[in-house]
């Protein structure tokens, strides 16, 4: 798959380009949603004997006109996105840079220079998507300002339980801690990756040594507690029990991001430094605040086995 970063305006002609079909959306979480907007470009582009392109944005345009100066968090960060994206069997990617001046493109100003002048012969986005300043373009709009120089398909919702598979919804399942569920809206496993790093060793003290992690900032974290997950280091799996969270057993003062600790069974290696792949699976209970070491070691040993019995171990 290429990758082409576009900055507005950008400098590529229509000859630049073979004729493709593009998927157009932002696919935070390349939910099965999204996955539908992308399977219908790639039978499409398939039918019509064209390579499949994606276009999507960053950062999120609420990080651009959004009034809050809180980052913006991602279900996947544009390197994860890229990442499941290539594993899709797509052409080309585009990666606008989202600013305040593309923004103010009209319509049809972005059709002419983000579709038609990448010679684009076919559309493919879902009921909801706008574009253009304000949001004034959608789906039904799109055939005008085509200049019947392309054609459109417009990809209705998709639903699970009657209820539209969302990023939104994604979002609220990852804050309640419903990291078991994700697979039913996300295809797969709820990731995040991170690197390595030195912590307290508090873990290794109690018996319990354990990878410390630091993510991505851009990463949504689940919601605190214990989760039985899968860990990737070195392209291998590891299953494992992690807290993630502010350890109140030990800290007054609520750091200002949880922390992500992982016990690696049946592992003893020192990892400090590597990147690694952290997969959500369940989630075994809240955090809490122990009256001593004592408790908080008969509770981990416990979560350990619980971990255990859920991965069949």
């Amino acid at each position: 798959m290429k990758v082409f970063y576009l900055n507005h305006p950008h400098q590529f002609n229509k000859n630049d380009f073979p004729p493709h079909v593009l998927a157009l959306g932002f696919f935070d979480g390349v939910h099965l949603g999204h996955r539908q907007v992308i399977q219908t470009a790639k039978e499409k582009a398939g039918g019509m004997s064209l390579p499949v392109s994606i276009m999507t944005f960053d950062p999120h345009p609420s990080a651009v006109l959004g009034k809050s100066t809180k980052v913006v968090k991602y279900i996947t960060p544009l390197k994860e996105k890229i990442e499941i994206i290539n594993r899709l069997g797509i052409d080309n990617l585009f990666v606008v840079h989202f600013t305040e001046s593309f923004a103010k493109l009209l319509p049809q100003e972005f059709v002419d220079q983000y579709i038609i002048g990448l010679h684009v012969k076919h559309v493919v986005a879902g009921f909801d998507y706008s574009y253009g300043r304000l949001g004034k373009g959608t789906m039904e709009t799109m055939p005008f300002h085509s200049r019947e120089e392309f054609t459109s398909t417009t990809v209705e919702k998709h639903t699970l339980n009657d209820e539209k598979v969302s990023s939104t919804q994604i979002r609220e399942m990852l804050a309640d801690g419903r990291t078991e569920e994700l697979p039913s809206l996300l295809g797969r496993f709820y990731t995040t990756s991170g690197t390595v790093i030195h912590g307290e060793k508090r873990g290794r003290q109690l018996g319990f040594p354990t990878a410390n992690i630091s993510l991505s900032e851009e990463f949504i974290y689940p919601s605190p507690g214990v989760y039985a997950v899968r860990i990737q280091i070195n392209d291998e799996w590891y299953h494992g029990v992690c807290n993630v969270g502010f350890k109140p057993t030990f800290h007054e003062k609520r750091p200002e991001n949880p922390n992500v600790e992982v016990h690696i069974f049946d592992f003893d290696r020192s990892i400090y430094g590597e990147n690694v792949k952290v997969e959500w699976h369940k989630r075994l209970r809240s955090e809490q605040k122990f009256n001593g070491l004592e408790a908080l070691v008969e509770q981990i040993s416990k979560d350990k086995q619980e971990a255990k019995s859920y991965f069949g171990e």
